[in-house]
């Protein structure tokens, strides 16, 4: 068995976006269709840049399961970890569009996703030790038995090779999300990379600044912390250096995929090889640039875009 270079473990989704921007839900008329989920997005992003890529997810039995599929196979990123649940339905994800900062999410996963339904002896765990980037995701411990496999999966690896955990944190999938915290606090004890924005670094360790919270990770044994500012760009923190990015100018037409083409990227880097102040000022662009567009999987660069953008 060849390794892949990343694994991805998480939610998965179909996204159905508004074709007109600045106005609401019960406003839009027409609507385009596109591959989404966090995790998802990332194996994708990882497998435009060339690299071998799968997911472990599931979708439901029905024609926007057989959709996920055939477009995870058109970006290049493996299937053979997509399972199906015969019961429950492929999630949908509605948005409205209100550039530059504005995206409320609708999310259709009730009474409950295929992908929270992933557990641990289902899992490829050989496949997962061998990979050489390990990518899992917040929103897969909010609930069971997602949360089982999830750490089940970062207690096997053990931080072998590159393990990352992004600490993706929507409120609205926790039963009592006052818990997050501590089940992100879990994840990161098995970890060596996590990657969060301000908001979601807070439910993990705690407000402060982003000095403060990306040291409380650090704490908890993991090498490198990547807090995401906004507006006022990226950091990337060790144990001794802290590698900034200033934001990336560029008209917004929809953000919610930027953190996604931000993580992709960053895998992207690490398997290159390149140093972290490298890596941030790349992946801050691959960013920019799925944030000027309407979709998130489908919109994700390779290389000699975000190059491009970079001058």
């Amino acid at each position: 068995m060849t390794a892949f270079d990343v694994i991805t473990m998480g939610r998965v989704g179909v996204d159905l976006y508004p074709e007109q921007s600045g106005v609401s839900l019960a406003d839009v008329q027409t609507f385009g269709k596109f591959l989404g989920g966090t995790a998802t997005n990332v194996a994708v992003a990882a497998a435009r840049y060339g690299h071998r890529s799968s997911v472990i997810t599931k979708v439901g039995d029905d024609a926007f399961g057989t959709y996920v599929r055939a477009a995870l196979g058109k970006f290049g990123v493996d299937v053979g970890y997509v399972g199906t649940d015969p019961d429950l339905k492929t999630p949908v994800v509605f948005c409205e569009i209100h550039p530059p900062d504005h995206f409320p999410i609708v999310f259709y996963r009730e009474p409950k996703a295929p992908d929270m339904n992933l557990r641990l002896n289902e899992l490829d765990l050989e496949a997962i030790c061998a990979a050489r980037i390990l990518w899992t995701t917040g929103s897969g411990l909010s609930d069971e038995p997602s949360r089982t496999a999830t750490l089940g999966a970062l207690r096997a690896r053990g931080r072998t090779g590159i393990t990352i955990h992004d600490l993706d944190h929507r409120p609205v999938f926790w039963t009592d999300p006052s818990e997050a915290g501590r089940w992100q606090r879990q994840a990161l004890s098995d970890v060596t990379i996590a990657i969060g924005n301000l908001e979601e670094c807070a439910v993990a360790v705690g407000a402060g600044s982003p000095d403060t919270m990306a040291g409380h990770i650090l704490d908890l044994g993991v090498s490198v912390a990547v807090v995401k500012m906004g507006p006022d760009g990226v950091r990337a923190y060790t144990a001794d250096t802290v590698h900034s990015a200033a934001p990336v100018p560029i008209e917004v037409v929809n953000g919610l995929g930027a953190g996604d083409a931000f993580g992709g990227a960053v895998c992207h880097g690490l398997l290159s090889g390149w140093k972290w102040d490298r890596i941030v000022r790349f992946a801050n662009a691959a960013g920019a640039l799925v944030a000027s567009r309407l979709a998130c999987a489908d919109a994700m660069p390779d290389e000699t875009e975000v190059m491009e953008l970079l001058g």
